[in-house]
């Protein structure tokens, strides 16, 4: 029997999937087709959506990309009822495609069932191996065995820090209480980030897996998902996956028959960024205000309500269940000496495969943009990749050779962080980028230390000074003192990292604010205020578009005749560079 699947993710809903979906539901209808219509979540091919797959039960699958209702029809009638593929819609199928290097380097783990099974149907997601390693934890092994397996896998934590898992489950495992707690961190803020999103939208089952997985290893019968209210197609999807694992009784009272005991819960949220730092988590759980406190004791003696609590987050939980299937040295067979396994990124910005990935470790940033991303749009010239979202840094282009790797990524001033990558062209103004960054998390910064709360906010000022041309003379060493000052003296990592995207940027692109100190212009013709748009007697053609759409009416000239752009008058919106077709207005 023919199978259709809908991308329904997300990106496919926002896309237009739902209205696909039922496109495809009334023509199925329509011709009386024995064909099972369902829905997946994201394949990761964000940059084609809305995805539709055909399937003919053999193993044959058929993706289809940039689908809306009305092409619904014609796959219908050539596809599934004439057996003839549209392939002028294929992004994916049998035969070599273009869009079959976006797969080619990658080495799915986390992402093994996204985009394959219902994320709605626990009964799929068993015959994908689903919760058979909790099983074997159960029935074969020890706590202390399980620690030993992801000690020995290597496996490091995947929120930002990367601390190592197996020795975090350790040391919670040794801490005296007779109550732990398990908590899962899905608050995932990072701007253009949005691995966890997708996954627990895609594959629900296996992040809870591995949350029992880990309460069995450390010895705790209760655990909490702390998701922001802003996902809400992942809250439903994870609400209704804990209940059909209790229905199952993987989840609950003696899961396999065994004394284990455990239940999850789940804490909305309210979109605070700090509160991706555990100890702010925490309090947010408990009901006060998300702060973070001094560390030690850590949470692994002391989290939640006080009890012994082990934090990691999505991706990481997501891990756990293969590691236990197929083994430590499965798992270290990929990576380097100091990063081993996979890591999933989130591409965005100015490439063109804009979508979600996992690649091994040790793979370069310039296969990713290029090979797996397909390059930069417009044939622009790659300029930068921003890692870690606004607690990591800006790396060049120049240095696109650099593994995936930890410390090389630490090495550089910017950090693996959650997987956000946001690649950057040569229209990217890099002083403005650290001002975007830096604009975000002084406004998350929750204000409890001094250097966080007003030294974020004295650089801000400076770097809004140097994007609208009242730069000075200091600005830049004024800003790499207060940087260094706030990652020494701040409390939590959002403090202590806040500055990296102005560090780096100075690092690498110095240049580039010393010409909008002292030259008072953008190199990359991005800030506004340092712009001057003016028209080019050769090229222009008097066809008048571009004094047709200057809302202040600054361009004067008459039909068939050159134009001018009145300077005194112009507010630099633009609109004239991007309404032209004859490239006769420049920007400078």
């Amino acid at each position: 029997m023919k199978k259709i699947t809908v991308g329904l993710g997300t990106c496919g809903i926002s896309a237009g999937g739902e209205k696909v979906y039922s496109a495809l539901k009334d023509e199925i209808k329509k011709h009386n087709l024995n064909i099972t219509l369902a829905e997946t979540g994201c394949i990761g091919m964000c940059y084609r959506e809305v995805l539709v797959e055909i399937s003919n039960g053999n193993g044959c699958r058929y993706i289809y990309g940039e689908i809306t209702p009305d092409k619904i029809n014609k796959i219908i009638e050539e596809h599934i009822i004439k057996d003839n593929p549209v392939n002028e819609w294929l992004v994916k199928g049998p035969a070599p495609l273009t869009d079959d290097s976006f797969f080619h380097k990658q080495k799915r783990i986390v992402l093994r069932n996204c985009g394959l099974i219902d994320p709605g149907s626990i009964e799929e997601y068993m015959t994908c191996d689903g919760y058979k390693a909790i099983e074997k934890v159960i029935k074969e092994y020890s706590p202390e065995e399980v620690i030993s397996i992801v000690e020995k896998s290597g496996l490091r934590g995947r929120g930002g820090g990367g601390f190592l898992t197996g020795l975090k489950w350790k040391f919670c495992r040794q801490a005296q209480g007779e109550k732990k707690y398990v908590i899962c961190n899905a608050d995932e803020g990072d701007p253009g980030a949005f691995m966890d999103r997708s996954v627990l939208e895609s594959d629900p089952h296996s992040v809870l897996e591995g949350m029992i997985i880990c309460a069995c290893a450390i010895g705790a019968d209760e655990a909490y998902i702390y998701v922001r209210a802003e996902y809400p197609k992942a809250i439903e999807r994870l609400k209704k996956a804990i209940k059909q694992a209790e229905e199952k009784a993987f989840l609950g009272k003696h899961i396999f028959g065994s004394n284990v005991n455990f239940k999850i819960k789940i804490k909305e949220g309210a979109g605070a960024f700090v509160c991706g730092e555990e100890t702010a988590l925490i309090a947010s759980i408990e009901g006060r205000r998300g702060t973070p406190r001094f560390r030690p004791p850590f949470p692994a003696n002391k989290g939640l309500w006080g009890k012994p609590t082990n934090i990691n987050n999505v991706e990481t939980f997501a891990n756990i269940p293969w590691i236990i299937l197929n083994g430590a040295d499965a798992f270290t067979s990929m990576g380097t000496d100091n990063s081993k396994g996979s890591k999933v990124f989130a591409l965005a910005g100015k490439i063109v495969r804009g979508g979600l990935v996992e690649v091994p470790m040790g793979i370069t940033i310039k296969e990713i943009v290029h090979e797996i991303g397909g390059g930069i749009k417009e044939d622009k010239k790659f300029k930068a990749v921003q890692m870690g979202g606004p607690s990591g840094g800006c790396i060049p282009a120049s240095m696109e050779e650099l593994q995936i790797d930890y410390q090389q990524i630490n090495k550089t001033g910017a950090i693996m962080g959650s997987g956000g990558l946001v690649v950057m062209d040569e229209t990217t103004c890099m002083v403005d980028v650290a001002r975007f960054f830096l604009n975000f998390t002084q406004n998350e910064s929750c204000g409890k230390c001094t250097f966080c709360r007003i030294g974020t906010k004295r650089m801000l000022e400076i770097l809004e000074r140097i994007t609208e041309g009242k730069g000075k003379d200091g600005d830049i060493e004024t800003l790499l003192d207060l940087g260094e000052k706030i990652k020494d003296n701040t409390l939590c990592g959002l403090g202590q990292t806040a500055p990296n995207p102005v560090l780096t940027t100075i690092k690498y692109f110095r240049e580039e604010y010393e010409a909008h100190i002292r030259d008072k212009k953008c190199p990359a013709a991005s800030c506004s205020a340092l712009l001057k748009f003016t028209i080019i007697p050769e090229k222009c053609t008097g066809c008048t578009a571009c004094s047709r759409v200057c809302p202040v009416h600054a361009i004067t000239g008459e039909k068939k005749k050159v134009h001018v752009i009145e300077q005194n008058i112009c507010v630099k919106c633009g609109k004239c560079f991007d309404t032209c077709k004859f490239d006769a207005v420049l920007k400078v």
